[in-house]
């Protein structure tokens, strides 16, 4: 084996074993060292042409600098004609393919390895404070603390609003809620939901080659056209909203429909507050659905979707029903932990994160997959009596806590939307990391079509992607000059301008105490500025929800 071959070999063997050369470009380059007696050494120039004109992505640096090396290399071969060089690069180029292919089995391999499986955790309510790793003493979360552990913890992390519809909206578009249908919180009754023509995560994901699952507490329109088979999902499990709803006329029942708690077929459609509909797909399977084993069995389906679908690349989508009110927690939990019912539902979550990656390491996918956790919004703002939140106590209508952050669900006081987020992928994502950049729930869509290699939405979207900070690159930064909570508020690295132009010194004042406003007018000018420039552009280049006409249309 030649020098030249050698040198080649372990370039080419490296970036294999780095995920950073594909199938073709490996056999392509191995058949330019191994025919070093080929005078097609002569023509690499003509060679780039060529490859450019038929749409193979562009060469690069490493490729130019190996063209040259084997040109320098073979400088005493004699000339030949144009036409001959032109032949010989076609012979090579065909010689490439016939290599790539040879090498199929090892590197469809390392190829689909390079494709991470992506999970995404969203808990629905919890408060900035309610896992141990975020200042909760009375709630116990020993498997998400871990995940922090051996990953990182995000603590300037954003949804995209302080409700449940459009944050999810904004989660799977990667826009702020306003451009993509300006949800509001959706009600059985109602007839629109997200913009089937809205590419998100999953069918973004699906595109190039994984399996898609929703499993959980959809809340983007219970209706066929909006469920989550038809944006991209192969296939749903879960409830369609909230869990304090109740079941929407002339929803597809299955045949094998389970009916509980004295419902039967006459009493069906009398919607009661708190019942609500459990789906398989576009169907009722449960009415209403037992809530107290929901979180068990979300788990169940979670990791029966991953053994599935083991041997490709995942996407797996879990919007836990908790701990929104009512709340519930199967008897394995209730009344184990010290915060009451509230802390019964966090733990059970949390025992389910336990199981879902003691099951990625069974399958030894845990280093090929990133685990993200957040929440949809901040807590309710219902403390309830001083026992409330005692181990034991049964209360169903508790909040959490976002201490110490200020406000609530439904607010963009930073308690309102700024969320406790833990990031997880052994071997890329650095152990034991903390991360005060701000990122958002709509920087998820681009950063995984990154690691993806998924091509973006066509249409514009708002969120960027943060991969730099989950390598923990040394100088990474929030890629956002300016983030937006809704259109009331926006934050500028430390400064956040609030409702009636309150300017807040986010570095020192987390909990937004002191308006410091009269002192800084140049900042409050400028975000000012912003924020309307922000609402003309929403309001410009808005699109439409989907929406049911009375006709079906």
């Amino acid at each position: 084996m030649s020098a030249l071959f050698c040198r080649l070999r372990w370039r080419f063997e490296y970036l294999r074993q780095t995920g950073k050369k594909n199938n073709f470009e490996f056999g392509l380059s191995m058949a330019f060292a191994s025919g070093q007696d080929c005078e097609a050494y002569n023509v690499h120039a003509d060679h780039v042409a060529f490859v450019q004109t038929r749409g193979i992505p562009e060469v690069t640096d490493f490729w130019r600098s190996t063209m040259n090396l084997m040109f320098r290399c073979n400088r005493g071969v004699r000339r030949v004609t144009r036409s001959t060089r032109r032949s010989a690069a076609r012979v090579v180029l065909a010689m490439g393919l016939l290599a790539g292919l040879a090498f199929t089995g090892e590197q469809a391999g390392a190829a689909e390895d390079t494709k991470p499986n992506v999970i995404i955790i969203f808990t629905d309510d919890q408060g900035y404070e309610d896992l141990g790793v975020f200042g909760a003493t009375a709630i116990k979360t020993p498997n998400i603390d871990k995940m922090a552990q051996a990953g990182m913890r995000f603590t300037d992390f954003y949804s995209a609003s302080p409700v449940c519809t459009p944050s999810r909206a904004a989660l799977l578009t990667g826009c702020y809620p306003k451009r993509v249908g300006n949800l509001n919180v959706l009600f059985p009754r109602d007839v629109i939901g997200l913009n089937p023509a809205e590419t998100t995560i999953a069918g973004m994901l699906k595109r190039v080659g994984y399996a898609t699952a929703c499993i959980g507490k959809w809340h983007l329109g219970h209706l066929k056209a909006f469920l989550p088979t038809n944006h991209g999902f192969d296939t749903y499990f879960g409830i369609p909203y909230s869990n304090d709803m109740t079941i929407a006329q002339d929803m597809a029942l299955s045949s094998a429909l389970v009916l509980r708690e004295g419902v039967t077929q006459q009493t069906l459609w009398q919607a009661k507050k708190n019942l609500v509909p459990l789906m398989r797909n576009e169907e009722v399977v449960e009415y209403p659905a037992d809530q107290s084993t929901l979180t068990q069995r979300y788990t169940e389906e979670a990791i029966a979707f991953i053994k599935r679908n083991r041997e490709k690349p995942f996407f797996l989508y879990l919007p836990h029903t908790m701990p929104h009110i009512p709340l519930y927690a199967s008897p394995e939990f209730e009344g184990k932990s010290d915060a009451g019912l509230y802390g019964d539902c966090i733990e059970e979550i949390d025992w389910s994160v336990g199981q879902i990656m003691a099951a990625l390491r069974e399958h030894d996918l845990d280093k090929n997959t990133l685990i993200i956790y957040t929440s949809d919004n901040g807590p309710w703002n219902l403390k309830g009596n001083k026992t409330a939140k005692v181990k034991g106590n049964k209360n169903r209508r508790v909040g959490g806590s976002a201490y110490p952050l200020r406000g609530y669900k439904f607010s963009t006081w930073e308690g309102g939307m700024r969320e406790p987020t833990v990031m997880w992928w052994p071997g890329r994502i650095p152990a034991g990391k903390v991360c005060e950049e701000i990122a958002s729930t709509i920087d998820l869509l681009p950063t995984i079509a990154a690691l993806a290699g998924a091509p973006l939405p066509e249409r514009k979207i708002d969120g960027k992607s943060i991969v730099a900070l989950l390598e923990g690159k040394p100088g990474a930064a929030s890629p956002h000059a300016a983030y937006f909570y809704r259109t009331e508020s926006v934050r500028v690295g430390k400064w956040k301008l609030g409702k009636k132009q309150a300017l807040f010194d986010l570095s020192s004042d987390v909990s937004e105490q002191k308006n410091v406003a009269s002192e800084h007018p140049e900042i409050v000018a400028r975000l000012k500025t912003l924020l309307q420039d922000h609402r003309e552009e929403l309001n410009k280049n808005k699109r439409p929800p989907g929406r049911i006409t009375p006709s079906g249309d």
